[in-house]
């Protein structure tokens, strides 16, 4: 009885000095990163990409300011993070904006330091839904350091198409979701905002389950129906 207690209590403490400092695993609860992550994916968040702040840490305590070890995120990486006005909510967009760069959306098009972002047009997204096909239009983007993924666009001239310039303060990231018209991001700057350094959680790294939409991950007696097998052990890029 007290090997298996000292087992156990073995595995919880590897279990937690492995969530720390390497990596937690993380669920997609909206639908702003589509295509590139879904509803039901599930992934692992690399705690070491950026270094370690209090947000890398259980319960955020307050035991030092700024990040350890920290280093400069990459344009185009994807990344969990929390909000300065909501803090114990983890958050994943992609990083657009670097600090002192500034962004405008024109027309849908994304422009950094006044060069527009290149973007093209792409096979539609189809999603099915009760039988009902639903297709959104879809595009390749490419960053200025070559980092290229797909954003989806839901109406002509949404909300935030159009927007004035953002200008990204020192110690501090411009994100946006990949679902330009359906994500909450750094161009609402009453909600979200530039995201400061500190608050980074970590870089999306794997998929290791992705379920469809509606369905509970535990009803394991339906997973061969369920599962997205595709999207398993998928790179997050």
């Amino acid at each position: 009885m007290g090997e298996t207690v000292r087992v156990v209590i073995h595995a919880l403490l590897i279990a937690l000095v492995i969530r720390t400092f390497l990596f937690q695993p993380f669920n997609i609860p909206s639908g702003s990163m589509k295509d590139t992550l879904l509803v039901g994916d599930y992934l692992f968040v690399s705690k070491y990409a950026y270094g370690y702040s209090k947000y890398s840490l259980p319960f955020s305590p307050a035991l030092f300011d700024g990040r350890i070890w920290g280093s400069e995120p990459k344009r185009g990486d994807v990344v969990v993070f929390r909000l300065p006005r909501e803090p114990d909510v983890d958050y994943i967009k992609r990083v657009i904006g670097l600090p002192g760069d500034r962004i405008q959306v024109l027309g849908g098009v994304v422009h950094i330091n006044g060069v527009a972002v290149k973007r093209e047009k792409i096979d539609d997204f189809v999603e099915i839904e009760d039988g009902r096909e639903t297709r959104t239009r879809r595009y390749r983007e490419t960053l200025p350091n070559g980092v290229s993924y797909s954003t989806l666009d839901l109406y002509e001239n949404g909300f935030y198409d159009n927007t004035p310039v953002y200008e990204v303060p020192q110690g501090h990231l411009f994100m946006m979701g990949d679902n330009r018209d359906n994500s909450t991001d750094s161009r609402v700057i009453s909600q979200v905002g530039p995201i400061p350094m500190e608050n980074l959680v970590g870089r999306a790294e794997l998929l290791f389950f992705s379920i469809e939409e509606g369905e509970r991950a535990w009803a394991f007696w339906r997973w061969p129906w369920s599962i997205r097998w595709s999207r398993l052990a998928n790179i997050v890029r």
